[in-house]
């Protein structure tokens, strides 16, 4: 039995420690219990690269001599990647069978074999649409006029959503900006090309914005103005920004759709971007923390349209974002198939992933306005009434950000005031709490009760954070938590566990009770002595 039984835990506290685990027998019998009880995929790929990582690459071994009852798993696995005979693969199998008979060596080499035979059946794909190959079927998007199988259309452009608050751009829509304009720079000139960042806004009152965006580095401003929609609404804005960038007939949109389009990872703009992407029908990458631009190499069938031949894409955006709640890091991939185009090349930006640019006030560009009628049935709903918040909580607009932990739990009040303290002593810096704050049934005097908000809440479910300074007391350092704050430039952590999880990522350490090193903290700070407050502590 395997010292951790994957089966008792969850992916996200499965992905830090699994790494750790250099024993293939102890993998082997951990992949056997997972693929016993739930199976799940996610769990299986890990303890399956993990296996693949430790045991190293036995491919020049003889596949008809070897020992398989000696062999792992993740053995066989190597052994056979570069076997393309059936022939072989069938003698493999059968002495398989004969021995130790693993259900899961058995997949692999089953999988490779259906692989083979199946390239071998496909060395040319005739197409055929969905609606030939399945006229029994009743397909949904039958009526939809835009699914047309585009082949070799013309793309042109980045195309930004600007999500606006209360008349205002949000910070996120300057990021964007910002980065569309880095990526587009780069992207002319690798390409020779001279295509444009354009901004979109859609709301009342929204053309005041435009030289706003001309100066985060739009090169046009397309803005449609209705009172009607001062607040998000899920059809109108689909239909305006689908008919601006698709059908709008301006001189300068002389292509079929944009090659890219960015959007921001709020809860409005997670909505249009599904909606518009879907529409357009091409894909989404959602949530994304990195972007860049280059030519990607492929080699599935599906995209290549041959078996065995990989094909050189360019101009593709790839788009990074975290999985596995923060392990590891996806980069997402939006390629034509070889019937069908799937542009334009869609992303959502988590807010705080980029810097926001500096504004150029003699920046210039051109502003148009864009008309077409509105039906009353996209407003049948009417909001009557709502409330709205005083004030919002943006983290990621500071310098400095000290995040309080469960680390508080003995003295809820006190642990609250040392934070508040500490914020205090710099001039751009705010309180952020993790996720343990938040939900814990904690008892809080009423003057510090109000910072308990969960827009405060720093990680996966709450902000994302970037700042010169994130200072966590109190925080083990969970996978959820991480992938909101370990982009800060310094991490400086406090914690009385000498194995907390965040010391692994923390550029400082201190173990140490909150309540004593605190309160140190900020005496230090105040009177430029920061130094001896991690006096005798050694750089382990």
């Amino acid at each position: 039995m395997p010292e951790m039984d994957p089966t008792d835990h969850d992916i996200a506290e499965l992905g830090p420690k699994i790494k750790d685990i250099d024993d293939e027998a102890e993998l082997e019998e951990m992949l056997a219990l997972e693929e016993g009880g739930e199976g799940r995929d996610p769990v299986v790929t890990l303890i399956e690269d993990r296996l693949q990582k430790v045991s190293g690459d036995d491919e020049g071994s003889d596949p008809a001599s070897i020992d398989l009852t000696e062999s792992t798993i993740a053995d066989i696995a190597n052994m056979i990647r570069g076997i393309d005979d059936v022939e072989v693969l069938q003698d493999v199998l059968e002495r398989e069978k004969e021995g130790k008979n693993r259900k899961g060596a058995k997949s692999r080499i089953e999988k490779k074999i259906d692989d083979l035979q199946e390239n071998d059946e496909e060395a040319e794909i005739e197409y055929a649409p969905p609606e030939e190959r399945y006229p029994e079927l009743d397909h949904p998007t039958n009526d939809k006029q835009y699914v047309e199988g585009t082949v070799d259309g013309e793309y042109r452009d980045m195309w930004v959503y600007c999500e606006t608050q209360q008349g205002a751009l949000i910070d996120v829509s300057r990021e964007m900006l910002g980065k569309a304009r880095e990526l587009m720079d780069g992207y002319n000139e690798a390409y020779d090309e001279s295509e444009t960042v354009v901004a979109v806004l859609v709301g009342d009152e929204v053309a005041d914005l435009a030289e706003e965006c001309l100066a985060y580095g739009a090169d046009r401003v397309v803005y449609h103005e209705d009172e009607r929609l001062d607040r998000f609404r899920h059809k109108p804005y689909t239909e305006i920004f689908c008919h601006m960038c698709r059908d709008w007939g301006p001189g300068w949109r002389d292509y079929h759709e944009p090659r890219y389009t960015l959007f921001p990872a709020t809860n409005n703009g997670r909505d249009l971007s599904a909606l518009v992407q879907g529409e357009l029908d091409s894909g989404l990458a959602s949530d994304c923390s990195g972007l860049y631009i280059e030519a990607a190499d492929i080699s599935n069938p599906a995209k290549t349209g041959t078996p065995g031949e990989s094909r050189t894409f360019e101009r593709v955006l790839h788009m990074k974002r975290p999985d596995f709640s923060g392990f590891e890091y996806s980069t997402i991939l939006c390629i034509d198939k070889p019937h069908r185009d799937f542009h334009p090349q869609g992303a959502s930006v988590i807010p705080g992933s980029f810097e926001i640019p500096e504004a150029d006030a003699e920046a210039e560009g051109e502003v148009f306005e864009h008309d077409t009628d509105l039906p009353e049935e996209w407003f049948h709903i009417e909001v009557t009434d709502y409330d709205q918040l005083e004030d919002g909580v943006d983290l990621a607009g500071n310098e400095v950000v000290v995040a309080l932990g469960r680390g508080i739990g003995e003295q809820p009040t006190k642990g609250m005031e040392l934070g508040l303290e500490l914020v205090d002593v710099f001039e751009e810096a705010d309180l952020g709490l993790s996720r343990g704050v938040i939900t814990a049934s904690y008892e809080f005097d009423t003057h510090v009760e109000e910072y308990v908000t969960e827009e405060r809440q720093v990680g996966e479910s709450g902000q994302v954070v970037e700042p010169e300074l994130y200072i966590a007391a109190g925080i083990s350092g969970a996978i959820q938590h991480k992938v909101g704050m370990d982009e800060s430039d310094t991490i400086v952590a406090i914690n009385t566990d000498p194995d907390a999880e965040i010391r692994d990522f923390s550029d400082y350490y201190i173990e140490g009770d909150l309540f004593e090193v605190l309160p140190r903290l900020t005496e230090a700070l105040k009177e430029g002595e920061l130094s001896r407050v991690v006096a005798g502590v050694d750089d382990d």
